[in-house]
């Protein structure tokens, strides 16, 4: 029972973490500009490289996130971006999904998605996490991406 109640008391915190951050940052504030940086990280083109090698060999691997490091930053919706990979969108209580709210929280900004065209899904090769995020504050923000 107790095991229980520490459960739903952790649910409705997070729930209540995610009510002051929104009235916080008012909808009308949460923009692209003032959430995301205008490129990626140099760190995240080798966690894309780490990730497409468990999908593809090591060399298509590399010669993507090559594309991906060359390919402009394109602007696109979370929900449209989260639909397209047929993938869940993350528990708003995941680890690094309350990182990234954190971040956004404390006016940090978060590095655009790394994206991958597959034959029938579009494959997130850097960011998924970032993206949920992005997702909980609303799923009508846009979200700047590199897409190949």
């Amino acid at each position: 029972m107790t095991l229980i109640m520490v459960y739903f008391s952790y649910i409705y915190l997070s729930f209540k973490f995610k009510q002051v951050l929104i009235k916080t940052m008012k909808k009308n504030d949460l923009t692209q500009d003032n959430i995301w940086m205008k490129e990626p990280e140099d760190h995240d083109f080798p966690a894309a490289q780490d990730y497409l090698e468990l999908l593809f060999l090591p060399g298509e691997a590399q010669k993507m996130v090559e594309k991906l490091k060359a390919a402009p930053t394109l602007i696109k919706k979370s929900k449209d971006i989260l639909r397209a990979s047929k993938l869940s969108l993350l528990p708003e209580t995941n680890i690094h999904v309350k990182e990234n709210l954190k971040k956004v929280e404390k006016n940090k900004k978060l590095s655009p998605i790394l994206l991958v065209r597959g034959e029938n899904e579009l494959i997130i090769a850097d960011g998924y996490h970032r993206l949920c995020s992005s997702y909980y504050l609303t799923e009508d923000l846009e979200v700047p991406c590199r897409l190949i």
